[in-house]
């Protein structure tokens, strides 16, 4: 889980750093978004799927045999990256399109390693852009139950 969030980290805090206030505000929904997804996607989801790793003799490099152990289904690298992106880019859009580009890579790149089916990345990414939403309207929806 660690080394799917080091970039996400890393764009956050120079957001924060770079971005006055308007960085700070999508640093901080990014990253509650992509914590969000990771429990969503890792936390729940892997736990209940079990799914195996595509087989290993579908790819023909070195790659597919450094992956994990857990369940395939869904890739939480994805959720990670696609709930950050999306969180990010109603707060700061030029941000938000820049990182949307590794968000991508990250996905193709779930599948071309053998890491996850296309289902998984789909399903993560299904999980990231739900987690971004959440993020977003989670302010207003606890401010409704109170009212």
């Amino acid at each position: 889980m660690a080394e799917s969030t080091k970039l996400w980290c890393g764009a956050a805090a120079a957001m924060a750093w770079w971005g006055g206030w308007q960085g700070r505000e999508a640093a901080v929904r990014g990253l509650a978004a992509l914590t969000v997804a990771q429990l969503i996607s890792n936390g729940l989801c892997k736990q209940m799927a079990e799914r195996p790793r595509p087989p290993k003799q579908w790819f023909g490099h070195g790659e597919v045999e450094d992956r994990p152990d857990s369940s395939s289904f869904p890739s939480g690298h994805t959720a990670a990256a696609v709930a950050f992106a999306a969180a990010v880019a109603p707060a700061w859009p030029l941000a938000g399109a820049l990182c949307a580009v590794p968000a991508a890579m990250a996905a193709v790149q779930r599948v071309q390693s053998g890491a996850h089916y296309a289902s998984d990345v789909a399903a993560g990414a299904v999980i990231g852009l739900a987690s971004a939403w959440l993020t977003h309207r989670a302010p207003r929806l606890v401010l409704l139950h109170w009212l």
